[in-house]
């Protein structure tokens, strides 16, 4: 009925906030599936499939040439990777539970935590994903080298940060406009399949496909990225800053749209989904 409030220190509620983030992050991952390990095992499964099928796809049309010299596989990797960070990192923040979310009820439970969990959850099961399989593809096919590894480690991230920034916007309009909210979505994840260039090279598209792609933050850190992981590469006509602010202002706007959204919850805005 009545408990006292007692102050704690900015360390103790950071190591809360930690804690409930972690378990938050585990449960976000294991609702996909009962058993964690084949929930990554379908994670890796669906990245093998990717790079499998561009790779005989470009085989077949002959369009090998059109690659960065060296390794083949390592190229179409490095555009899967990317790729599947930054869609798989929107689709679960525009999922994570919402404000009249039931969960919402249990303290301290709320909206930022779920967003963070469904943000976090995502990279780490791609990031492992990524790991087991160059792993894999460095001792049993052919050694890897990646000549700036920690840069093109950080393109990942901020692949993974813009596709968080993209997904809180959506989410945030969500409440209001479900319907639609859900077919934008779906349209952006869905036009990343052609424009978010993992199957092109930025330095060869002509002049009048240039607009198609470049409007895109992971066509911009995909070319970046292959800049650092291939000596004979350098980008001349994409941006990781373009990215990166992209990915700040989305985050502002976001973060204003969640607070005025989780004020003005209502538990009828459920029924409407």
């Amino acid at each position: 009925m009545f408990r006292y409030r007692t102050d704690r220190s900015s360390l103790s509620r950071a190591i809360t906030l930690s804690e409930v983030v972690f378990h938050s992050v585990v449960r976000s991952i294991r609702s996909k599936h009962h058993n964690a390990f084949f929930a990554l095992g379908m994670n890796i499964i669906q990245a093998v499939m990717f790079v499998m099928f561009f790779y005989f796809m470009f085989t077949v049309l002959g369009m090998r040439g059109a690659a960065i010299r060296g390794d083949f596989l390592l190229y179409m990797m490095s555009g899967v990777f990317l790729f599947m960070t930054h869609t798989k990192t929107v689709g679960a923040v525009v999922g994570a539970e919402g404000p009249s979310s039931p969960m919402m009820q249990h303290a301290p439970m709320n909206t930022t935590i779920a967003i963070l969990s469904a943000a976090i959850g995502a990279l780490y099961v791609q990031v492992l994903s990524m790991l087991i399989i160059l792993f894999i593809y460095h001792v049993a096919f052919t050694p890897i080298q990646i000549e700036e590894p920690i840069p093109a480690f950080g393109m990942l991230l901020l692949g993974w940060a813009s596709g968080a920034a993209i997904g809180l916007v959506l989410y945030v309009l969500k409440p209001w406009m479900p319907g639609l909210i859900g077919i934008i979505s779906t349209v952006y994840q869905r036009s990343n399949m052609l424009f978010s260039g993992k199957m092109v090279l930025a330095n060869t598209l002509p002049g009048n496909m240039l607009p198609l792609f470049i409007w895109n933050p992971l066509f911009h850190v995909i070319d970046q990225a292959r800049g650092y992981i291939f000596i004979n590469y350098n980008p001349h006509v994409t941006w990781w800053e373009y990215t990166a602010w992209l990915a700040l202002v989305f985050f502002v706007l976001g973060l204003m749209g969640e607070f005025y959204t989780r004020r003005a919850v209502s538990l009828s805005w459920s029924a409407r989904r």
